[in-house]
């Protein structure tokens, strides 16, 4: 049975299906703020292309962060109803180790993406044939910093998300993250929204937000 795949961490929104990514069939867009909008009908684009529908679906996989905070919200909310209105299962694992799969090959990896504001949220993970670690982040970092985490791996910065990826994880032992409770769980933002900060600027004190990273 095929899984699918949503990745909503990033200005690319990316869809896939398919039993690993080898054989996943993959749609996306590009651009701030189409996520809502784009998503559930990418969802049936990549269905359509498979001839399947989501009773044929077995588990959903979610990039869970860090990134956009709004991105992350609606991947949220989306795999949270379907979790809801067709029992699915749902995996979690970090966008920044579905982009790292590019380079796998290299054994150790470091990658990182756009936090603004002068930032990069930053990871670096190790890879054998068989399972990945990660060994340093998912963390909030100035861009210049992040080589000093691990100065001999493979850095790769602001890879286009691609769902497929997340779907390859499925044969990686520590790739994937399974959720006991769906209701609870909330993706790893990284940094409060920009709304969020310029509030928190203006009136000199934090809202009663948690963005699960520090930074």
């Amino acid at each position: 049975m095929s899984w699918l795949a949503l990745d909503t961490a990033t200005a690319r929104l990316s869809v896939a299906a398919g039993t690993d990514g080898t054989d996943a069939i993959e749609r996306h867009v590009d651009g701030p703020r189409q996520h809502a909008s784009a998503l559930l009908t990418l969802v049936d684009e990549v269905l359509a292309a498979r001839r399947e529908t989501l009773l044929d679906i077995e588990a959903l996989i979610v990039a869970d962060g860090p990134g956009s905070f709004t991105g992350l919200r609606v991947g949220a909310a989306v795999a949270k109803a379907l979790h809801d209105a067709c029992g699915l299962p749902v995996r979690v694992a970090p966008s920044l180790l579905g982009c790292a799969m590019l380079q796998r090959e290299a054994g150790q990896v470091l990658v990182t993406s756009d936090a603004l504001r002068g930032d990069v949220y930053a990871a670096v993970y190790q890879f054998d044939a068989a399972a990945v670690r990660c060994l340093a982040g998912p963390l909030v970092i100035p861009r210049e910093e992040a080589t000093s985490l691990a100065p001999a791996a493979a850095w790769l910065h602001a890879v286009p998300v691609d769902a497929r990826r997340l779907l390859a994880l499925r044969q990686l032992g520590g790739g994937l993250e399974e959720l006991s409770d769906v209701a609870a769980w909330i993706p790893v933002y990284g940094r409060p929204a920009e709304a969020q900060a310029r509030w928190e600027r203006e009136h000199g004190r934090p809202l009663t937000h948690s963005s699960r990273l520090a930074g």
